[in-house]
């Protein structure tokens, strides 16, 4: 298949190309430009909004370690404590078995009748709330 050559048209000078299609394609370069100052416009203030939104949440990231790191000392505070309450606790709980032994052995030798009253396990019902356990009076002085 031959290929015959397309003669453009002329304009009325005659000898000169016509000026519509480098309008056009000005027209057109000219618009390419205008899209891809706002497309790089529109790339950089998403940069920019990711940019904050990375700052905010690094911030809040930051006050949430310390609330955390907050609530872990104050944990490892009321631990502690109720360790020291554990303790005192069972070592009470010594003394008044220890208590209720000597009451038995003066029922036994004097006869009188003694109403020894039976030791509770706090321990191991920690949800009886019946009688109120009172702190030592040296626990709060430090």
């Amino acid at each position: 298949m031959a290929s015959i050559p397309r003669q453009t048209s002329l304009g009325s000078n005659g000898g000169s190309p016509p000026a519509i299609p480098d309008e056009r394609k000005r027209k057109r370069m000219q618009s390419n430009r205008e899209s891809a100052r706002r497309s790089r416009m529109r790339k950089q203030k998403q940069v920019e909004d990711l940019t904050g939104e990375v700052s905010r949440l690094q911030i809040a990231n930051n006050q949430l370690l310390q609330s955390i790191g907050a609530k872990e000392q104050a944990f490892v505070q009321v631990d502690n404590m109720n360790n020291v309450l554990r303790a005192q606790a069972m070592e009470l709980t010594d003394r008044l078995r220890s208590l209720n032994s000597v009451l038995q052995i003066v029922e036994e030798v004097s006869g009188l009748a003694m109403d020894i009253p039976e030791i509770p396990d706090p321990l191991l019902k920690p949800w009886d709330f019946s009688r109120p356990v009172l702190p030592a009076a040296d626990m709060f002085l430090c």
